[in-house]
């Protein structure tokens, strides 16, 4: 699902990432753990078409998205990956269902089609009776669940999780955790997850440990 080679990462001259190599799986659940400045967030980000690399190959669902113009690009972050931040992000003026929606209005979707299947994954999430709330009234568990529902209205082939539960209590970030291992069991779904919680690392398929850039 994705393939990684020799990837580096300079901001001016500082190394960020040094010569990385790594393979991820369909349907695998991988979690990235490392000391802050180890190059996570970095990797995730050229993962997800966020960030470019200056040296090295890499390839998601077979494609390669940097040779994409920037219109091909975004059609491709939009239908192929999923992001989920430690900040939900969603839209204060806007209900659950309207939040989850976006992407797949913006991905040309009907609005109807859109509706229908926001109200699938918010029902999956736990969240069917708070579709028309908006995130004030939500708990902070609830408010990262919708969000991981948005992140997965286009049906992407890899969700990308930096920090999924580094903002919510033991309690929430417990749910959240087994949440993304029903998705694996359910969907098949690939999960690619920047962690610090030793608990969301081992729950994983494969933890990958990095350090100065490089997995270690």
């Amino acid at each position: 699902m994705i393939e990684i080679k020799h990837l580096t990462k300079k901001f001016g001259e500082l190394t960020v990432l040094s010569d990385v190599d790594l393979q991820i799986s369909q349907g695998e659940v991988v979690s990235i753990v490392g000391p802050s400045g180890a190059g996570k967030t970095t990797l995730l980000q050229i993962a997800g078409t966020l960030d470019t690399p200056t040296q090295g190959q890499i390839r998601i669902c077979g494609e390669d998205p940097f040779v994409l113009s920037n219109k091909k690009l975004s059609n491709f972050r939009n239908q192929k990956l999923g992001f989920v931040f430690q900040f939900h992000h969603l839209l204060p003026e806007f209900s659950a269902v309207e939040n989850v929606m976006l992407p797949a209005l913006i991905g040309k979707k009907a609005n109807s089609e859109a509706h229908s299947d926001a109200m699938k994954w918010l029902d999956f999430f736990g969240l069917a009776e708070r579709t028309h709330h908006k995130p004030h009234e939500l708990s902070g568990g609830e408010q990262q669940r919708v969000a991981v529902a948005r992140a997965l209205i286009n049906n992407p082939e890899v969700l990308l999780a930096d920090e999924p539960s580094g903002n919510l209590d033991s309690n929430n970030a417990e749910q959240l955790h087994h949440l993304f291992l029903k998705l694996r069991n359910e969907f098949g779904q690939t999960i690619v997850i920047v962690t610090h919680n030793e608990h969301l690392a081992n729950l994983s398929d494969r933890k990958i440990l990095m350090r100065d850039g490089k997995i270690v």
